[in-house]
């Protein structure tokens, strides 16, 4: 049984995020969700908010766990039994970023490979950043999160959902 490890730290949990969970599902037996508690952000969410927003854009999903964790992701893949670290990658940005992250983890526990996925066409301009600076204004277009993701970022900055 082949188990893969998304980690992240999903404030909030976006569309293109749900698809490249959605396509690892299809690729591995098992893959948990690791949302990553991040003490040098200031997130909009909480650990226990961005578990159940996971939960609920992941909910047709059998194959998923979705859990959280603190401290280097190689210990925290090593822990839960993880073979491969599954990416998404929107840009030559975002690979210049984890390639070497990618590189170091396999230098501390060579028996966990690191598989990257280009995102989506569709979801390739999605990032939570500019969700969150989009959804302050209440201006959120449609398809980019989860019905309940909306209506969560609309209570975060007071907008009746």
């Amino acid at each position: 049984m082949t188990t893969a490890l998304i980690p992240g730290s999903f404030d909030p949990v976006t569309n293109g995020h749900v698809n490249i969970i959605e396509r690892g599902t299809k690729m591995f037996d098992k893959v948990i969700v690791g949302v990553l508690h991040n003490s040098k952000k200031n997130p909009l969410f909480s650990l226990d908010e961005k578990q159940e927003l996971l939960k609920s854009a992941t909910a047709h999903l059998e194959n998923v766990e979705i859990t959280t964790f603190d401290g280097l992701l190689i210990d925290f893949a090593a822990e839960k039994g993880v073979s491969v670290l599954l990416k998404g990658l929107r840009s030559v940005t975002d690979f210049e970023y984890e390639g070497p992250m990618a590189v170091m983890n396999r230098r501390m526990n060579s028996s966990i490979e690191t598989v990257f996925l280009h995102t989506d066409p569709d979801y390739a301009s999605i990032s939570s950043t500019l969700i969150k600076e989009v959804a302050k204004y209440d201006a959120l277009p449609e398809g980019f999160v989860h019905a309940q993701v909306k209506a969560a970022l609309k209570r975060k900055f007071g907008y009746e959902s």
